[in-house]
Order: structure tokens, then C-alpha cells, then sequence
């Protein structure tokens, strides 16, 4: 076979195909391709293509293709072209079979439809209670098998049709199909249990291999997608997220998101099978591996959390303090004994683990008073005017041991409390999940690994600091900080290179792309390419640029003022910085077709938006910080009729991963270099940890992913070899080569097409462009 049988178009560009080839041989020599393409490129197709390859190849030791991404809607576009990919395989060849990966929540028959009390808020807790009551009923030691259960489930529905209530047996209806359950949830005796799950583990064999479990030909389905998994199972009265785990080591490709190999807990309890050598690894979105996975490998605990494991632990320790009270707490103190006699946790470590969590939650409140009387003394007067805040708990730019770590210390709580804390957490959810029917997540073993991190990680890398993060919650009283914040200690991970390469050195090769991850070199540094190059792991780097034809697009630098607070000042403060700005982005805007506008943030949107709203006759939408569903109206209303102007911050939703296909966007205009705001702790200690790690820290922690930013906006505009469209930088380090301009982060070739220009011979050079059209 050739790449080309599976190759989904008539014929790829010269650039994907030279991809194609690259990945193939890298990967073959259990090495990675490093891979940044414009939009419209076809890196989508070129990393199906050739995984698919390596897994099809007989001589190759692949198995699978496992799919990462960031972004839903590219997602949706590796479904797109496995679906191609599929449609046009030689007459001979079966499907190449496909899985999306999604949360609990998409496919529980009960969660999807809103029945038997399971939603997605609570269809975790819910499925994990569930779950064990069935095991606990057809384990050792259990009163039926699962069969029975099964059968008992099944035979409700004949028991209703005998009665002739009702007409006939509701059945549980999901994706379009009938379950054979009745929509209330079972139950055996008094307790409570899941059908489908039943039905799972009674068609489990006596080796435990799920996939002899599964009751459907998936490897001649293509793509499974969402519907189609339940469908399939619960058609069949058995559970599909139990059948998601069974398949996905099976089928040839499975698509998911980021947190399903670089979360610690999803890799270690659903997609461990999928992290090894026989994986071939497509990283999409790849410039936004590194704040993702520093935000999965990073951790905190919440003051309701900590409250919430002190009275856990409290549950558990007074049966036995108190088991002469009555006949239920001497039952509850022997199961406590019981389960501390087949542990290596004491009475005694409990009781410390509780008294060291309650004096934590002291010491937090005493910290979150004491800030907020500083920086805001009358704060209790109204509680509304609070903000959020950071209190670092040393100096950001000076790795040291943190202010909790020394005040434990002080107080005489050794590393055993806070080493022990997970083990002793792990037990305390045991003894409560025996005792108690509630289903519900257990918070001391969370909180009891925040604490073991917090001990176990070093100072430099990891940065500690309380967070107050606006809430409301008015079963506080009305003058305590309770009511209006949730406080959390958090533990960040500032530098997660060692984190990413570690996972990625799991997987046999395979490819890293996007449309931004110049500088390649900083972009091996912070992913911990670099590291498995040592390893003898190959890193081959590929930069493709727009192929499409140069006169179908204007691209200028527009050599304004910085675009910095000292120069701008507040949103909608008069001076000639701000109207600069506002001059070149209505003189942008003015033009035909739909315009979006890139700010680098949602204040100075506002402001930009009202500026066009005076000025121009286009109707002009604002985006705002919001969920999906606002997101995706606000895109149709845009994508809709005449042309108009969308107005977003570049650190939100609408300038990466978003198709503006065809004549969808005519022009983008981006304003300033989107860096974070500096003055933050966390900003402070991430730069200091990559100044020690990188010896660049501004440049590598935030000048570099904020020209990224940036670009990935610009890149929005020209998609395909037809559009047309303009390209626009506002700001003077786009367009010069000066001491502190980010042009030298643009690969060779997009630095050359970004034609400089100054502010007053923007117009002229929009109306070249655009009459030569």
C-alpha cells in the first residue's frame, strides 16, 4: 500500500504531500515532526493520512492513531476528513475505524435524558455510586449476579405491559432508540443499581477483557461518534461509556482532547491503554500544549473543599470515639476498624489530618482577612465591590520555601501529615462510600493529594499562592469573606516541559502541528522536544506557508505607536495613540465583506466597538467572555447576511480553531501584542522559572505565545486558493526592527509578505488592493 490509497482528496499540495512523507519516515524512526502549516493548508488530512499509514503498514508497528486537540472545532474537522478519508478508500479496503472521545454526561442514557435524578452536574458522583453499589451486589461476597440483576431490570418492563397500566411499558428512549429499561433506576432489595452497567459486567468474560464485552461490530462502523456509541450499546441494555473504554485500545483512530493523555487522573483511570509505542500521536493546536497542560499538571484545594474533608474525617473518626451510643454507631465503628486494620492508616493519623486541614482553613482566613483589610479596609461594608485577587505566598521573583510550607512547620505539623495525606484520604472515601448510599465525590482524597504535591514539589519550578476568585454564596453571613470569594491554595506548575515530553516520550512519534509554533526552537524548549532529542528520539521541523496565489491577499505592519498601557492609557481616554489606532482600524473596517477586529483584551474591544459604532455604517458585534451557545449565535449572526464588524479580545474563543471559510471574513485587523498582564504574581513567577530554566523568560513565557496569539487571528482570513482578503498588524513592533519588535517570531516567509506601513498611507494602500480586485 501508499499514503496516496489513503489520502481523502484527488491530489495534495506540494507541501502536503512533502509533510506526508516527512511524518511517515519520522515516525517509522520513532521520532516526531514538528509541523507549522498556514490555515487552509491541509495539516488535518496530512496527519490522517499519515498515521493511518504507519497503522495500515503491515512492517509498522502502530496500531493506532490517537488525535489531540484543543479546540472543538477542529475536532469536528478530523471527523470531517476521516469521514473523506473513508469515502474514498479502494473498493477493497474496510473502513478505517474511528472513536470520539467525550465525558460521562454525552452518552449516560439516564444523564442524556434527564431522568431517574442524573444530569451532567451530577452524573459523575451518580455513575461512580452506581457503579460500585452493582459491583458490591454481584462481587464476592454479593447477594445476586449481574445476570439476575439484568434480568430483574428487563422483566420490569413485562411486569408493566402484564398490568396493563399505562398501555403498555415505558421504555428509556436515547439517541433516537429504545433501551429495554424502564426510565426509573432499578433497585435490588433497597439498594439502588445501574442496568446498563449490570448488563457490562455480565457480559464481562472470565479473563475481564472488556472487548469481548462489546455486543456490536464497531471495527466495519468508521467513525463512531457520540450517538452512534450510545445507540449501539444501550440498544443493546449495556452501557456506552463502559463500551468507549473497551473499544478505544481497538479501533484505528481515536480522536479526544488534551486532557485525555495529559491529565494525570483521565490517563491513569480511562486512556492509559493509548499511551504507548504502538500509538501514532497527532498534537493539534500545538502552540497551545504548554499553558494547557501547565494548567492540567498544576493544583489547588478550596476553602469548601477543606471544609468538606474536615467533616469527612470527622464522620469517621466519632463512631469510634462514640460507639457505645447506639447499635448504628457500634455497626459504623466496626467497619472504621475494619478498614484501618487492612490499611497502614491509625485513629491517630486521622485525627491529625483533621485538626491540620481545620487549622489550615484558620490560617486561610486569617491571610484572606488581613489582605483585604489592606488593600480594601472597608470591605465588609459591601461585600459586592470585591475583586479578585493573588496572594503569593513568597516573592514570585525569588524561589523560596512558601508561607503555609514554613507556618505548618511552625505549628509543628512535620512532612508526615502532609506526605500521609492522600493515603489517609483514599481510606476516609472507602469507609464513608461503605457507610453511605449518597452518591457523591469524596473531598479528602483531593484534598489529601494537594497537600502530598504541595510538599513534594520544589520552589522554583512551582510557584504557591492563595487565589480569591468572585463568587456569591449567601449562606455565609453578610460581613465574612465566605460569602463573596471562593478561596483556594493553589500549587503552579510554571514550567510543565519535563510533564509534556515525559507523556510524549510514551508514544511511538508522530506529528505536533499548527498554523502558529514559530519560533520552532522556543516551541521545543517549552514542550520538551528538546529532551527526547537527547534520547535519541528524532525532531524533525517542517514550516510551510501560504501556497495560495500572493495577488488573492494584502498583508501590512502598520507602523503605529506601541499599543501598551503607558502609550494608550485607559479604554477611552483622548489621545494620539488611541486615535491612530481608531483611524486604521475603521479605515480596515469601512471596506467590504466581514471584518474582525483582534484587541488584547475584552475593555479595550468595548472600546474599539464603540468607536466603529460612531463612525461606521456596518453593524458592528461585540464578543463577549461567554459560554458556547453565546458564542455560536454571536458566529451566526456574523457568518449572516451583509457585512459586519466582529470585535473580540485575541485571548478569546473567535480568533483560533474558528473556520471563517469562503467569503465568511474579508479582512483582519489586530491591534497590539497581546502579552498577559505582567504585574500578576503568576506572571512574575513564570517569567522567573523560564529566566532559570531557558535563561529568556519574558520572551519565551510571553512575548512568543503572544505573537502567537496574534497570529493565529491574521490567520483567519484566507483559507482556501479563491479568497481574498486583507491581513492587518497595528503596531510599530510588527513593523520595525527595533529593540523590543516581535517580527523576528514570524517565519522568514510571513515576515517578508507583512509590507510595513505608516498610518497615513494605510487607506492608499486598502484602496490598491482593493480596486485592483
Amino acid at each position: 500500500m501508499t499514503w496516496e490509497s489513503v489520502f481523502g482528496h484527488e491530489a495534495p499540495y506540494p507541501e502536503q504531500a512533502e509533510g506526508i512523507e516527512t511524518a511517515i519516515q519520522t515516525a517509522a524512526d520513532g521520532g516526531f515532526t514538528v509541523l507549522e502549516g498556514a490555515c487552509g493548508t491541509g495539516k488535518t488530512m496530512l496527519a490522517l493520512t499519515a498515521g493511518i499509514d504507519r497503522v495500515r503498514d503491515p512492517d509498522s508497528d502502530y496500531e493506532r492513531v490517537v488525535v489531540l486537540t484543543s479546540v472543538k472545532q477542529q475536532l469536528r474537522q478530523f471527523e470531517d476528513d476521516l469521514r473523506t478519508i473513508n469515502r474514498n478508500l479502494p473498493d477493497d479496503w474496510r473502513p478505517v475505524s474511528g472513536l470520539t472521545l467525550v465525558g460521562k454526561a454525552d452518552v449516560c442514557p439516564y444523564s442524556r435524558e434527564r431522568v431517574a435524578g442524573v444530569d451532567e452536574k451530577n452524573v459523575y458522583d451518580r455513575c461512580e455510586g452506581l457503579r460500585e453499589r452493582t459491583r458490591n451486589l454481584v462481587g464476592d461476597g454479593g447477594d445476586t449476579t449481574a445476570g439476575a440483576l439484568v434480568s430483574q431490570a428487563r422483566q420490569a418492563q413485562t411486569g408493566l405491559a402484564d398490568s396493563g397500566a399505562g398501555g403498555g411499558p415505558d421504555y428509556l428512549e436515547t439517541a433516537g432508540d429504545p433501551t429495554p429499561y424502564l426510565p426509573q433506576m432499578p433497585e435490588y432489595g433497597d439498594t439502588e443499581f445501574c442496568p446498563f452497567y449490570a448488563q457490562f459486567l455480565d457480559d464481562l468474560p472470565e479473563d475481564g477483557d472488556p472487548i469481548e464485552a462489546v455486543p456490536f461490530e464497531f471495527d466495519s462502523e468508521g467513525l463512531i461518534e457520540p450517538d452512534d456509541l450510545v445507540s449501539l450499546s444501550a440498544g443493546f441494555g449495556t452501557c456506552p461509556h463502559s463500551m468507549m473504554g473497551a473499544i478505544l485500545p481497538h479501533v484505528e483512530v481515536v480522536v479526544g482532547n488534551y486532557y485525555h493523555a495529559f491529565d494525570p487522573t483521565t490517563a491513569s483511570t480511562f486512556t492509559g491503554a493509548l499511551l504507548d509505542d504502538s500509538t501514532f500521536l497527532v498534537c493539534d493546536e500545538a502552540h497551545m500544549l504548554e499553558p494547557r497542560v501547565r494548567d492540567l499538571v498544576s493544583d489547588a484545594v478550596g476553602d469548601v473543599s477543606l471544609r468538606d474533608a474536615e467533616s469527612e474525617l470527622t464522620r469517621v473518626i466519632q463512631p469510634v470515639e462514640f460507639d457505645d451510643e447506639s447499635a448504628k454507631s457500634t455497626a459504623d465503628a466496626d467497619l472504621v476498624r475494619a478498614e484501618l486494620e487492612d490499611s497502614d492508616v491509625t485513629l491517630s493519623e486521622l485525627k491529625e489530618l483533621r485538626q491540620f486541614v481545620r487549622d489550615l482553613r484558620e490560617e486561610l482566613d486569617r491571610r484572606v482577612k488581613a489582605h483585604l483589610d489592606h488593600v480594601q479596609p472597608d470591605w465588609r461594608a459591601d461585600l459586592t465591590r470585591l475583586e479578585d485577587h493573588e496572594l503569593p505566598l513568597r516573592d514570585p521573583e525569588e524561589p523560596a520555601p512558601d508561607e503555609i510550607t514554613e507556618w505548618a512547620q511552625e505549628e509543628g505539623y512535620d512532612g508526615g501529615v502532609w506526605a500521609r495525606a492522600e493515603i489517609v484520604g483514599s481510606v476516609v472515601a472507602r469507609i464513608l462510600n461503605s457507610a453511605e448510599e449518597e452518591d457523591k465525590n469524596r473531598a479528602t482524597p483531593g484534598v489529601g493529594h494537594v497537600l502530598g504535591e504541595w510538599y513534594r514539589q520544589d520552589h522554583e519550578r512551582y510557584f504557591r499562592e492563595i487565589e480569591l476568585e468572585r463568587t456569591w454564596d449567601e449562606t455565609h453571613p453578610p460581613d465574612s469573606w465566605r460569602r463573596a470569594y471562593n478561596a483556594r491554595l493553589a500549587l503552579h506548575n510554571c514550567v510543565p516541559s519535563d510533564a509534556i515530553g515525559s507523556r510524549l516520550s510514551e508514544f511511538g512519534g508522530g506529528v505536533l502541528m499548527s498554523a502558529t509554533l514559530e519560533p520552532l526552537d522556543v516551541f521545543r524548549r517549552v514542550s520538551g522536544l528538546d529532551y527526547l532529542e537527547e534520547e535519541g528520539r528524532p525532531v524533525v521541523e517542517r514550516t510551510f506557508g501560504l501556497g495560495f496565489p500572493a495577488e488573492n491577499r494584502a498583508s501590512f505592519a502598520v507602523d503605529a505607536p506601541k499599543f501598551t498601557y503607558g502609550n494608550r492609557g485607559a479604554p477611552g481616554e483622548a489621545n494620539e495613540t488611541r486615535q491612530v489606532y481608531a483611524d486604521a482600524v475603521c479605515e480596515v473596517a469601512r471596506r467590504p465583506g466581514n471584518v474582525l477586529v483582534g484587541m488584547p483584551s475584552y475593555g479595550e474591544a468595548e472600546w474599539i466597538a464603540e468607536v466603529l459604532r460612531e463612525r461606521l455604517d456596518k453593524p458592528v458585534l461585540v464578543d463577549e467572555s461567554s459560554d458556547d451557545v453565546a458564542t455560536e449565535s454571536l458566529k451566526a449572526e456574523f457568518f449572516g447576511g451583509d457585512g459586519k464588524v466582529l470585535v473580540t479580545s485575541l485571548r478569546g474563543t473567535l480568533t483560533e480553531g474558528v473556520d471563517y471559510r469562503g467569503d465568511r471574513l474579508s479582512a483582519a485587523v489586530v491591534c497590539g501584542v497581546p502579552i498577559i498582564n505582567t504585574s500578576s504574581p503568576r506572571t512574575k513567577a513564570l517569567v522567573t522559572a523560564y529566566d532559570r530554566e531557558f535563561a529568556s523568560g519574558f520572551e519565551t513565557a510571553l512575548t512568543v505565545p503572544a505573537v502567537r496569539k496574534a497570529r493565529q487571528a491574521i490567520g483567519r482570513v484566507i483559507r482556501g486558493a479563491d479568497e481574498v482578503g486583507v491581513r492587518v498588524f497595528v503596531d510599530a513592533r510588527y513593523a520595525r526592527d527595533s529593540w523590543n519588535s516581535v517580527r523576528e517570531y514570524f517565519p522568514e516567509m510571513e515576515r517578508e509578505e507583512f509590507r510595513p506601513v505608516s498610518p497615513d498611507m494605510l487607506s492608499f494602500a486598502l484602496d490598491q488592493f482593493w480596486d485592483g480586485r
